[in-house]
């Protein structure tokens, strides 16, 4: 096999690289403007041509023409379409119709890019007149007629109007330019036809001019139904009677109907004949009538029927019956032809539930619910010269055997009842035929009634109140449904059984355990509730005043609980109170009660004990101060005067050992000065019985200037004078008095500065060292 030319191969790929290349490259361009123009513009009358030039200016960088897709828009709905390379489309309405009406836009698509023209408004005024053909000019009253309305140059939606003469007699919509119907013409005589058109879409438009007009004759239709009835008009129950209908030189495609009370009997083409055994229900109007096409003609006849016996009663007596009463039902007609037939010739038959009860007219028997039924009676009679029997059945009795009122029973309503509350009472029969009369009676109230008509009514009697369970016993009701038969009236025996009464709480009183009131901490305190009357269950409540929540609540179906507090502390204290409540939902509380806690044996036995040993100890710390008393006073006081010196600081003191018993006194003894100034002798006495219960402050030392007498000796103490005398309290006592130390001793009152600080208390003081004496004094000593 030869080998390819080289060249091949490189044609080929020539010839890929330029496909490439032309694939590759993207055209350079830009839609610079679009241009609509309408020519003419605005406003034009139907018929007009017109011109919709839509230009596009384009620029781009290749030196083939572009592709241009041109779109004509009307009211944004696309209605041409034109792809040229050429700048320019033309879009022509020829003619311009009232359809074409709205406003126009030109859209230019180049490639990926699009660009639009202004919008113009068009308006087209005025319509097409139509064109009216109808398939046939002759025609019978009654035929109908092809009619077609046609706008050929017209488009949208379109709705036709037909006229006869200058009555409206169709309106068809079309979806095109035209529309054909079929026209009924009823009557005879020449008829004119015409039609216009309405755009649907467009009402501004306004309606079209009317169509040519088309003369249609419409010829009379000449067909006479006639009726005959055979043997006659009058007639009675049983003869046959025949109905003839016909036409009268009748057209073809005649339809010939018998109807009474517009309930067709019988039809047929162009003649009938219909025989019926008449009855006196038949009696009335009849119709023949003929009917070709719309065409209808009828022919009326009545006839009259007399009754061969009238209609059967069936009557039944007495017209409501209880159960156990007697009952009778009675078969008879009122009316019979004497013509044809005797009273005796009418035969009877009576029926229960369509089921043969007796050959006869009459009927009787107790009644009893076996025998409830639909009663009813059956007459039949043959005439002279008829062949068959007429039967008549009577209106049916529904029997339904009362059924008498049962003993009544009293309840409560609900089932219980409160004293001292409104209540009531239901009286009722378990078996009784309504309606049925209840009465409540009661020897403290007049006789109520309520008459029960319904079933799902309830004789209800409203009580004010009762205050005695035993009051409810004097209640009781009667009830009766037949006023032939004796009422049946309740008896007490189940509304006792029946009835829940409960009595409310009477209130309640709280007592206490130890019943004082007054209870010592650590003990316990009993809370007793107690109430006198009420049905229990009974809920027991306790409260105390401090709180607002209940201490305990408590069931039961005693009339007395407690709440004991075992160890009662300050705490229990203050009031209490308890609440009781039952059924009757009628709360009761009890008077306050105070509890008061006092203190507890134990702590009363310490404080007594305390207080007792405080006594003693008091009394004890006394008595050793009285015997250790007459000690003290046999000590002797003995006070340094000494003489006047160059110190001016050097003071006159008690001995060191008087200073140390005196700072040793108990200070609760002391009450008043132990110092006293100069007295006489009975004075002296009486101060020192006082003495012997008081101890001289340790202290401080008295010191009160005297006045220089013949028997004091003046000491000089810096530049104050101090005076120190020594005598008996009383010059005139006996010498076995002073020898026993029982004279009063005037105690030495030092004159000092005011200003002068006192030593400390315990602070002994150097005794200063004796001067010398001048003349022949002494130190003074005081006993």
């Amino acid at each position: 096999m030869d080998s390819p030319p080289l060249y091949l191969p490189l044609l080929l790929l020539t010839c890929l690289l330029t496909l490439w290349q032309g694939a590759g490259a993207q055209s350079l361009f830009t839609i610079d403007s679009v241009t609509l123009k309408l020519d003419p513009s605005g406003e034009v009358t139907s018929g007009t041509l017109m011109n919709l030039n839509c230009e596009v200016s384009v620029s781009h960088d290749q030196s083939n023409p572009m592709t241009h897709s041109f779109n004509f828009l009307r009211d944004d709905v696309l209605v041409y379409s034109k792809n040229t390379t050429e700048s320019a489309a033309l879009h022509q309405l020829n003619p311009a119709r009232a359809a074409n009406s709205g406003t126009y836009k030109c859209q230019v698509i180049v490639q990926d890019k699009s660009k639009g023209s202004r919008t113009h408004r068009l308006t087209v005024t005025g319509l097409q007149t139509p064109v009216l053909q109808v398939t046939s000019q002759i025609l019978f009253e009654g035929d109908e007629v092809a009619a077609t309305c046609s706008a050929p140059d017209e488009s949208g939606s379109l709705l036709f109007h037909f006229y006869q003469d200058q009555e409206k007699i169709k309106q068809v919509r079309a979806i095109g330019n035209s529309v054909g119907t079929r026209l009924e013409l009823k009557h005879a005589g020449d008829k004119h036809l015409r039609c216009y058109f309405e755009i649907t879409m467009l009402p501004d438009a306004g309606r079209s001019n009317n169509s040519n007009t088309v003369k249609v004759m419409v010829k009379e239709l000449f067909i006479t139904p006639v009726m005959n009835i055979l043997p006659g008009k009058n007639v009675i129950e049983g003869d046959i009677v025949e109905f003839v209908c016909r036409v009268v030189n009748p057209p073809s495609n005649v339809t010939v109907f018998l109807n009474k009370d517009k309930r067709v009997l019988k039809t047929a083409s162009i003649s009938l004949s219909h025989s019926l055994r008449v009855l006196a229900e038949d009696s009335g109007e009849y119709v023949c009538k003929v009917e070709r096409g719309n065409v209808q003609k009828e022919a009326y006849e009545s006839i009259k029927v007399k009754e061969l016996f009238s209609k059967p009663v069936l009557v039944m007596k007495p017209r409501e019956v209880f159960e156990t009463e007697r009952f009778t039902l009675n078969c008879d007609t009122d009316r019979y032809s004497h013509e044809r037939i005797n009273i005796g010739d009418v035969k009877y038959s009576l029926y229960r539930n369509q089921v043969l009860l007796t050959s006869g007219g009459n009927y009787s028997a107790t009644a009893h619910p076996s025998l409830n039924g639909n009663y009813s009676c059956q007459a039949q009679a043959q005439g002279r010269g008829q062949t068959k029997k007429i039967f008549k059945n009577s209106t049916q009795i529904v029997l339904k055997a009362k059924v008498p009122v049962s003993v009544p029973l009293l309840s409560v309503v609900g089932g219980r009842l409160i004293l001292g509350k409104p209540f009531q009472l239901q009286c009722q029969s378990d078996n009784g035929s309504l309606p049925i009369t209840y009465t409540l009676l009661s020897p403290h109230r007049q006789a109520e009634f309520r008459v029960v008509r319904r079933p799902w009514d309830l004789a209800l009697f409203n009580i004010t109140s009762i205050h005695r369970s035993s009051d409810i016993h004097s209640f009781s009701c009667k009830a009766e449904n037949n006023p032939s038969q004796p009422y049946m009236e309740s008896s007490g025996d189940h509304l006792r059984r029946t009835a829940t009464i409960i009595e409310p709480v009477s209130r309640p009183v709280l007592t206490l355990t130890p019943k004082m009131g007054d209870v010592a901490e650590g003990e316990d305190l009993t809370l007793t509730c107690t109430v006198q009357r009420g049905t229990p269950p009974i809920t027991y409540t306790w409260y105390h005043t401090k709180s607002a929540l209940p201490l305990l609540s408590k069931t039961t179906n005693d009339m007395r609980l407690s709440h004991s507090f075992q160890g009662v502390s300050r705490e229990h204290g203050g009031g209490y109170y308890c609440v009781t409540n039952n059924p009757s939902n009628d709360s009761q509380r009890s008077a306050m009660v105070t509890v008061g806690v006092k203190l507890a044996g134990w702590k009363k036995g310490l404080i007594a004990a305390f207080c007792i040993l405080l006594t003693v100890s008091l009394i004890i710390i006394i008595l050793v101060k009285k015997c250790l008393l007459p000690f003290r006073r046999e000590r002797t006081v003995e006070l340094s005067v000494k003489p006047a010196s160059t110190k001016t600081d050097e003071t006159l003191r008690l001995t060191h050992g008087e200073v140390n018993e005196a700072a040793n006194v108990t200070p609760g003894v002391m009450g008043r000065s132990v110092w006293s100034d100069h007295v006489s002798g009975s004075e002296s006495d009486d101060q020192t019985s006082e003495e012997t219960t008081e101890v001289p402050e340790p202290q401080y030392t008295e010191v009160h200037p005297q006045e220089v007498g013949p028997t004091r000796a003046p000491v000089k103490k810096g530049t104050d004078t101090v005076y120190s005398e020594v005598r008996n309290s009383n010059q005139g006592e006996s010498a076995s008095e002073q020898a026993d130390g029982l004279g009063s001793v005037e105690y030495a009152q030092l004159n000092h500065n005011d200003h002068e600080s006192e030593e400390p208390e315990h602070e002994p003081r150097p005794e200063p060292e004796p001067e010398p004496e001048q003349g022949s004094e002494q130190d003074g000593q005081l006993e």
